[in-house]
């Protein structure tokens, strides 16, 4: 398996390029729509086909390269099940398997940050973990239907039941962090360690966050799979 993690410096955001090394199939996990150039010039590069664009959630922070990409590439478009995104191709249910070549990728079901989002557990050894579980954080609960109490139950029940050693792949840092594992994150993370669901629900209820700088341009982008509405 290929397995890279791109940057998007403005976004803080993580885009994880994902490949059988053999059939050359690859798949992008949450695309930035102003890293296209630099994600098609990396496939290109390495000679992969992509096959999908794979998105963890309706983003708020960032527009999605899925719509440019799918007509430079003609891959898919996939989202969580029940994620407003009439536009994708397919929509991924908890527990259903998405393949690459040799590569499984496992949805797991983890809404709280928002009311539809999915991580996805590749080759049994490493969680993306979207924005639900990140490095010594975990997503704010305060839009798009987030729910403290579904996301404290999304990643102490599923997230925090795999293996001490899958390796945690956020969707975002804002740290310099890269790369955690499910065992370190039980012990050290803040907000989640030795912390009861009524103390986690309180600390999330008074985060008092400003609202990501781009929500009113990317959360209605995205429902339509990364196509900016052009007002005149």
């Amino acid at each position: 398996m290929l397995f890279r993690q791109l940057f998007d410096s403005e976004t803080s955001t993580y885009t994880y390029l994902i490949a059988d090394v053999t059939t050359k199939a690859a798949i992008l996990v949450d695309p930035v729509k102003e890293q296209v150039d630099r994600d098609r010039k990396l496939l290109d590069e390495l000679g992969l086909t992509l096959q999908y664009c794979l998105e963890t959630h309706i983003h708020a922070d960032h527009v999605t390269g899925t719509a440019q990409l799918r007509e430079l590439t003609h891959c898919q478009g996939v989202v969580p099940q029940n994620a407003s995104a009439a536009c994708a191709d397919r929509f991924l249910a908890d527990g259903e398997v998405l393949r690459v070549g040799s590569v499984e990728i496992v949805a797991i079901a983890t809404p709280g940050h928002t009311d539809s989002h999915n991580a996805y557990l590749v080759n049994r050894d490493r969680v993306l973990t979207g924005d639900s579980l990140l490095i010594r954080g975990c997503g704010r609960t305060d839009f798009q239907g987030g729910d403290a109490s579904t996301l404290f139950n999304s990643i102490t029940q599923k997230l925090f039941s795999l293996p001490d050693e899958t390796l945690v792949y956020p969707g975002h840092d804002y740290h310099g962090h890269t790369v955690s594992t499910i065992g370190e994150e039980q012990q050290w993370n803040p907000r989640l360690a030795n912390r009861d669901r009524a103390s986690f629900i309180e600390l999330m209820n008074n985060l008092n966050l400003p609202d990501p700088k781009k929500i009113m341009e990317a959360v209605p982008a995205n429902e339509r799979c990364g196509k900016v509405a052009v007002t005149t």
